[in-house]
């Protein structure tokens, strides 16, 4: 379920001191800005202009913290400034749409707007912007630090080697060694081996 958020109550969800900056996206590209209810598959969406009177319209879940709602709206943004400037003819992810959040993010450092342990993953992660926030390993561990503390709930990596895990839709995992990036983690009903992020977050089974 959506609901409809007024552009007077989104400094709600905002770091304090960026609400005017991102107003001016909105407000010069005419965006249709909806924020959710938490979805497990998506942090935010963006969709273009369809010819049927619709014009941009982003999604953003409002269950995420001030930090990550404003990264996952600038990322949507990006999207934005790319079609503008290059319709459907290149990769959404792209070295255009790298460079158009870079160009963004660069705004948002420097002016005391975000923690240092923030500002310096963004940093970081502006000379090669990832497709998601959780696809930045760096980045999603620092700002799992401005969550709302869930009991028992943790990082794939932070599983013990061969401890039991359950994710958000209840299956329950053993959790495998390191296989270069991804953890070889085996599902205990079906005995199927699946490979997890390390910043995937799932609840411990005791």
């Amino acid at each position: 379920m959506k609901k409809e958020a007024p552009l007077n109550a989104l400094a709600a969800y905002l770091p304090e001191g960026t609400f005017g900056q991102v107003m001016d996206f909105l407000t010069t590209y005419k965006v249709h800005l909806t924020v959710t209810r938490e979805r497990s598959s998506i942090l935010g969406d963006y969709r273009h202009p369809d010819g049927q009177g619709k014009g941009h319209r982003i999604s953003v879940n409002g269950s995420l913290n001030k930090y990550a709602f404003l990264l996952t709206l600038l990322h949507e943004i990006a999207h934005l400034t790319t079609f503008n400037k290059y319709a459907n003819r290149v990769a959404s992810h792209g070295k255009e749409w790298k460079q158009e959040f870079s160009f963004i993010l660069r705004d948002f450092v420097g002016k005391n707007l975000l923690p240092p342990d923030v500002e310096a993953a963004v940093r970081q992660s502006m000379a090669n912007p990832a497709a998601s926030s959780c696809a930045d390993e760096n980045l999603m561990r620092v700002l799992k630090n401005y969550d709302r503390q869930k009991e028992n709930h943790f990082f794939v990596e932070q599983v013990p080697l061969h401890g039991l895990f359950k994710t958000k839709d209840g299956r329950v995992f053993r959790r495998g060694e390191k296989i270069r990036k991804r953890y070889r983690c085996e599902e205990i009903a079906s005995k199927k081996i699946f490979l997890f992020s390390p910043v995937y977050e799932v609840e411990l089974v005791s």
